[in-house]
């Protein structure tokens, strides 16, 4: 055995037991499996360099043999590509248009208001601010997003915020998208033709067949909206093209053990991904007649994840996009715009309500609504740009979500894969770091990222080709064509 301690160096990693394996991940996320007498063998210096291991965690800058300059200086590189999100600081601007909504959704988490309730509307002197706010940003890509309630109630504000944003954008040339959240309950032909003609994407809400659907998302007046809603997304599909609609659902006790019946919905309906989410406790979401426990939502994403694995392999292209969007940061050494996966928090999205308050995010607009305004970083009418954006309580929220210093995250093999939720941790354990043991954020994660990785340790070919098609948004097909080449 070699015991000469100085024969090489072993640089910072955090590992996991996969049974009698071991996933060690470095700094940068990089990752590799070992066998458990090699990670032993490896703590214990008494790896040979010229071995086919101790090349293989080289390669992953798990150890060093040389000068220490080179691999520090390519793992800081590999680091900073991750966290370049950081350095375009605000990407994504959510623009509450206005709480009004025709749809009275069990789950509502914003507790949205009658149809008559003008004095929740956005108006232009507000909507005017918030837009010179948006260009502020130094990130050179913009998506504005109207969320509502239901924007459509208040279109006008919508064109307003469009055409304002266009004008701007002739002097400051950055990356425009816009994004309106609609249920479409209000679609109509002038709205669509608006739509297209300014390439504004589409994203709607669909909770699966009928019966699920119809459920939790009702009109005011108490009836279901699927009929309508399934109607709507088809107009829209043929104005706007498919791939300019997509859709939202929301996992709750009535279909959390039917998710594969809500994928087949998906699919007849045109639509070739599905997102699956888990309900947050904010507004109406916290009755507990629509909850379920952490270990029933992961057996159930995994379940459905399986089944949506198997429709590829039979030849259907459709992916699951919290599952891309992790094995993006697994498989891939880029950043992902997801704000919900990002640490820190409070970077990278901004939400601006009704009436000017500007929040670190929507959930934290919606723990406002529940009387909660920890996360209101100021008002567009009273606030500056710097007191807004470099003021006390954003400065709070980035130092309480790194989760390189938090309790057990900073110890976790899946640390670079996941994020951190002080606004959730907030509104149910009443702290912003939370205790991470208890907290289904960190649970529901944990879980779902080791079954994937258990999918990428089994190295199975046709498995791998739909993740990298899903990664990639190409096809399967596509896929082998590269490998081959």
């Amino acid at each position: 055995m070699i015991t000469d301690r100085s024969i090489y160096t072993i640089l910072p990693f955090r590992f996991v037991r996969f049974g009698p394996d071991v996933l060690v991940v470095n700094e940068a996320g990089e990752y590799i499996f070992i066998s458990g007498k090699d990670f032993e063998r490896l703590r214990s210096h008494d790896l040979h360099p010229k071995e086919e291991i101790f090349l293989d965690l080289k390669n992953k800058h798990v150890v060093a043999d040389t000068d220490l300059t080179l691999p520090i200086y390519l793992l800081a590189t590999k680091y900073r590509t991750k966290k370049s999100f950081i350095n375009d600081f605000t990407a994504l601007h959510i623009f509450v248009i206005t709480l009004r909504c025709n749809q009275k959704c069990r789950y509502c988490q914003v507790s949205s208001e009658d149809e008559n309730r003008y004095d929740m509307d956005m108006n232009i002197e507000t909507a005017k601010k918030c837009v010179d706010l948006v260009f502020r940003s130094r990130s050179p890509n913009i998506k504005i997003e109207f969320q509502g309630g239901e924007p459509l109630l208040n279109f006008e504000i919508v064109r307003y915020i469009v055409e304002y944003a266009k004008k701007l954008n002739k002097i400051y040339r950055k990356s425009l998208e816009f994004v309106i959240c609609t249920n479409l309950l209000g679609l109509q032909d002038e709205i669509l033709s608006y739509l297209r003609e300014n390439e504004i994407w589409v994203s709607t809400s669909l909770d699966g067949p009928r019966y699920f659907h119809d459920t939790n998302r009702i009109s005011r007046k108490g009836i279901g909206t699927y009929n309508v809603i399934k109607e709507s997304i088809r107009v829209a599909q043929d104005r706007l093209g498919i791939e300019r609609v997509s859709a939202l659902m929301v996992t709750t006790r009535d279909n959390i053990h039917h998710l594969d019946k809500v994928v087949d919905e998906y699919i007849s309906q045109r639509f070739n991904a599905i997102f699956i989410r888990s309900l947050h406790s904010y507004g109406r979401a916290l009755d507990e007649k629509l909850g379920y426990d952490v270990i029933t939502f992961v057996d159930s994403y995994i379940k459905v994840l399986n089944y949506i694995l198997k429709l590829n392999l039979e030849g259907i292209a459709f992916s699951e996009q919290y599952a891309t969007i992790l094995l993006s940061k697994i498989l891939t050494p880029f950043a992902t715009g997801f704000v919900d996966l990002q640490s820190p928090v409070g970077v990278s999205c901004v939400a601006y309500d009704f009436n000017g308050d500007v929040y670190i995010s929507d959930e934290a607009r919606m723990l406002a609504k529940m009387g909660k305004k920890r996360f209101l970083m100021g008002n567009v009418y009273i606030n500056t740009y710097e007191e807004i954006f470099r003021g006390k309580t954003i400065r709070e929220i980035v130092e309480s979500s790194c989760v390189e210093t938090m309790p057990l995250c900073s110890e976790c093999a899946f640390q670079t894969y996941c994020g951190a939720d002080p606004v959730r941790n907030y509104c149910v354990q009443g702290d912003l770091l939370g205790h991470r043991p208890t907290s289904e954020f960190h649970q529901i994660n944990f879980f779902i990222i080791r079954h994937l990785f258990e999918l990428i340790k089994q190295n199975d070919p046709q498995i791998m080709n739909v993740f990298w098609s899903w990664i990639t948004n190409r096809s399967v097909e596509e896929i082998k064509g590269i490998k081959r080449g």
